[in-house]
C-alpha cells in the first residue's frame, strides 16, 4: 500500500508510504487516499493526523505517472484531474479536525494538501514550491485550497515565479501556522488540545467557519450565527460543558 492508515485513541493516522519516490503521488496513491480519508471519516475518530515517512513530506505528483498521463488524450487526462479534485475535496470536507505534518519537501500537489488541512505544523528544515509552470503545466486543481490558505495576492507570486521557499516564508503567508524542531511532540499537544474539547462543538465550531467566512455580515448571516449558539446551548454536550465549568469538574468528554 501506498498510504497506510492507522486508528488509535480516538486518532486517525493516514501516512504516506512511498519514501523512495519522495511520497510523490500517482494515480493509485490518490485513489487510496481518497479511500483511507474516507474510511476514516467514517470511523469513530476525533481527528485524522496526515503525516509521511522518510525525509519528505511530498515531491508532488509522480514523474513517471505524469509521463504517462502526457500521452494521454484530454478526456483521459480529465478524468485523471477528477480523482485529484475528489481527493482535496474529501480532505477539506471531512468533519472532524485535520493535522498535517510536514518535513522536507511539500512540491505541487502537495500544498494542496496541506492547504485542505485545518492545521499545519513543519519542521524548520521544510521547503515549498508551486512548481507546476516550471512543467508548463498550472496548479488548477489544487487552487482553490492553496489561494483560500495564502490570499490572491501571494498566490501571484508563488504560482507564477515557482519558486522555492522557506518554513519561515510558509508561515508568514498562512499556509503552515507553526515551525517546530519537535514535530511529532507539537502534534502530540495539539491532539490533546482537541481531545480536551467538546466532541460535537468542536465539528461545529469547523463548520461555522466555513459557513462564516467571506460571508456578508449582513441579517441572514446575523440568525444564522444566533441559531447556531442557541442551538449547541442547549444540546446535551453544551449543558454537560456549562454544568462541569459551573461544577468546578471535568466535563464527561474528558474522562
Amino acid at each position: 500500500m501506498s498510504v497506510n492508515l492507522t486508528i488509535s485513541n480516538k486518532v486517525a493516522t493516514v501516512t504516506l508510504n512511498r519514501p523512495q519516490v519522495h511520497n510523490a503521488f500517482d494515480d493509485i496513491t490518490i485513489i487510496q487516499l481518497i479511500d483511507v480519508i474516507t474510511q476514516a471519516c467514517e470511523q469513530d475518530v476525533r481527528i485524522l493526523i496526515l503525516k509521511s515517512e522518510g525525509r519528505h513530506f511530498s515531491a508532488g505528483a509522480d514523474l513517471g505517472w505524469m509521463k504517462s498521463m502526457a500521452d494521454n488524450d484530454f478526456d483521459d487526462n480529465f478524468a485523471d484531474s477528477q480523482q485529484l479534485a475528489k481527493l482535496m475535496h474529501t480532505l477539506a470536507n471531512c468533519p472532524m479536525p485535520t493535522i498535517c505534518q510536514v518535513q522536507g519537501a511539500a512540491f505541487g500537489g502537495a500544498l494542496g494538501l496541506i492547504a485542505c488541512c485545518d492545521i499545519a505544523f513543519a519542521s524548520p528544515d521544510a521547503k515549498f514550491c508551486l512548481s507546476e509552470v516550471k512543467l508548463g503545466l498550472i496548479p488548477a486543481v489544487i487552487s482553490p485550497y492553496v489561494i483560500k490558505a495564502i490570499g490572491e495576492r501571494q498566490s501571484r507570486r508563488y504560482f507564477l515565479s515557482a519558486e522555492i521557499f522557506k518554513a519561515d516564508k510558509a508561515l508568514e503567508l498562512g499556509l503552515i501556522h507553526e515551525i517546530t524542531d519537535e514535530l511529532e511532540s507539537t502534534v502530540n499537544d495539539a491532539i490533546k488540545n482537541i481531545l480536551n474539547n467538546s466532541p460535537k462543538a468542536v465539528i461545529a465550531a469547523k463548520e461555522l467557519i466555513e459557513d462564516v467566512a467571506n460571508k456578508e455580515i449582513n441579517q441572514t448571516l446575523q440568525d444564522l450565527t444566533a441559531e447556531r449558539i442557541a442551538s449547541i446551548r442547549v444540546s446535551v454536550e453544551g449543558q454537560e460543558g456549562l454544568s462541569a465549568f459551573f461544577e468546578k469538574r471535568a466535563p464527561n468528554w474528558q474522562q
